[in-house]
């Protein structure tokens, strides 16, 4: 699962990511509000953690504005903060935060309010994806075509993973590479272009024809086209 860390304190920001990356999670940590909100808006996370006072744009406003965008009415928000007056914790409460945590905390509280925001965050994604003639289970992470299974490596199982959960949708190499590897794109490299070759060659191995779509400029879609 994937969790946004928004805190303006780089020794807490890094804790932050250190403890939860141990407890199995992928995070990214933003520095201010302006950026916490865009990456939130723009990304699926399962989880945000927002500080409330952050430079640019305080976590209320954050917490706000998130509300207003499709992706972030969703989501769920644990705030954490200093500020730890009754009165706070309600309008965090009120504004649509699902939790709050005031600092200092320990991690292992932390961690606790985490899981179970995971546990009761939206609606879980089928455990079954289908595409076509194209099953993926993923509680077993196996994959078959026509009923013949095939053989992935777990990055490959991972990108098709997040290909068929986002049928439909085009998918920049960027947001792509951030899913798949937890990098930042580099133009200059060409990972996502072949593996997605890859990809491809075990998909199409069984039964001939293409389910993941080039389109030119923008990056690959999964979809049945006639």
């Amino acid at each position: 699962m994937r969790i946004l860390v928004v805190e303006d304190e780089a020794r807490a920001g890094d804790y932050l990511k250190q403890g939860l990356t141990e407890a199995g999670f992928v995070v990214d940590v933003a520095r201010d509000g302006h950026t916490g909100l865009h990456l939130a808006a723009e990304q699926a996370y399962d989880l945000v953690v927002l500080d409330v006072m952050l430079p640019g744009l305080d976590g209320w406003t954050v917490l706000r504005r998130l509300r207003q965008t499709g992706v972030g009415r969703q989501v769920p928000v644990l705030f954490l903060s200093a500020r730890d007056a009754l009165a706070d914790r309600v309008h965090g409460l009120e504004l649509g935060a699902d939790d709050y945590l005031v600092k200092p905390f320990a991690f292992a509280e932390l961690l606790a309010r985490v899981r179970t925001l995971l546990r009761r965050g939206p609606p879980r994604e089928d455990d079954v994806l289908t595409l076509d003639d194209l099953r993926l289970n993923v509680p077993a992470r196996t994959a078959t075509r026509a009923g013949q299974r095939l053989t992935l490596s777990a990055r490959e199982f991972n990108l098709l993973h997040l290909l068929m959960r986002r049928q439909g949708e085009v998918l920049s190499r960027s947001e792509i590479a951030s899913h798949v590897w937890d990098m930042n794109f580099d133009s200059d490299t060409n990972v996502v272009d072949v593996a997605i070759r890859r990809l491809r060659l075990r998909i199409n191995d069984p039964v001939p024809g293409r389910l993941i779509h080039a389109v030119r400029g923008m990056g690959y879609v999964c979809e049945l086209r006639p």
